[in-house]
């Protein structure tokens, strides 16, 4: 990708970093989330889980609440979570110096911080004793503010820029770029961000990338992390949630919890809350 306001660097990642990035992975415990809240499936027409096991940094964006979405979608969209790892905080810093030297005006938030990270597991799900491969991520569109960084370990990937057609057209690719290993992408304005769609067509398997994250019947040939800005104002602990929306992830949060001290700390807060 040579367009303004898109950065590839191939190599951004160290070996070092590399390895304390997958010593991390390890030791979390991503979830496989559903597309729907219970109440709402039977009026999209049935649940069904996503493609790949995800975790979150900083903010949980949980998909049953239909992600944060800007100027409209905003409110109990953002869920507190982890902090980043110290490995992860280093590569911010430099991603983030990186892009105010590439990005200006409106492209660039006054507040913009990379404060929220998407860990996506792409690969391979059992089913039924096969394997199912599932490595891939629909055409859409980032509605968070300013530049998105995405970095990726393992398998490569191809990652596209997308035009939707006019009814009966087809989707054309305007720009695509091979994802490797330790690498970074970068892309922000609106001809990027709002005008065109992306998404991940498919994950190599040549390279025989694995890594050892603990979800049952999946396996891992890449992981991406996505970086992203949510304003702080619109991140809010659990136990402040609409009691409704609580509702809605508290098995999410439940399952997080088991894995995770920090979850479990934001339950017994709103347990806590509720004894006052």
């Amino acid at each position: 990708m040579t367009a303004t306001a898109l950065h590839y660097d191939p190599a951004f990642v160290s070996a070092e970093d590399r390895a304390e990035i997958v010593q991390w992975l390890a030791g979390i415990q991503p979830i496989w989330e559903r597309r729907f809240t219970d109440r709402a499936a039977a009026a999209a027409g049935g649940q069904r889980k996503l493609l790949r096991p995800v975790y979150w940094l900083g903010s949980w964006q949980f998909a049953c609440l239909d992600y944060y979405r800007p100027p409209s979608g905003i409110a109990d969209r953002c869920v507190e979570a982890e902090p980043y790892p110290a490995v992860l905080a280093r590569l911010v810093a430099r991603v983030e110096k990186l892009a105010r030297s590439l990005y200006r005006g409106a492209d660039m938030p006054a507040r913009w911080h990379l404060s929220t990270c998407l860990v996506n597991l792409y690969g391979s799900r059992l089913e039924d004793g096969k394997r199912i491969d599932c490595a891939r991520v629909g055409e859409h569109r980032d509605f968070e503010p300013g530049p998105v960084a995405s970095i990726s370990l393992g398998e490569r990937a191809l990652f596209q820029f997308v035009k939707r057609g006019k009814r009966d057209e087809p989707t054309r690719v305007e720009a695509q770029q091979w994802l490797d290993d330790s690498s970074l992408q970068l892309f922000g304005s609106d001809v990027w961000k709002k005008r065109l769609f992306h998404r991940v067509l498919r994950v190599d398997r040549r390279g025989g990338s694995r890594f050892d994250v603990r979800v049952p019947d999946f396996e891992t040939r890449r992981v991406n992390l996505t970086f992203r800005y949510v304003p702080d104002e619109h991140v809010v602990p659990f136990a402040r949630l609409a009691p409704r929306t609580r509702d809605d992830v508290r098995g999410y949060m439940s399952e997080l919890a088991r894995g995770s001290a920090f979850f479990a700390g934001q339950l017994a807060a709103e347990r806590e809350g509720q004894l006052a």
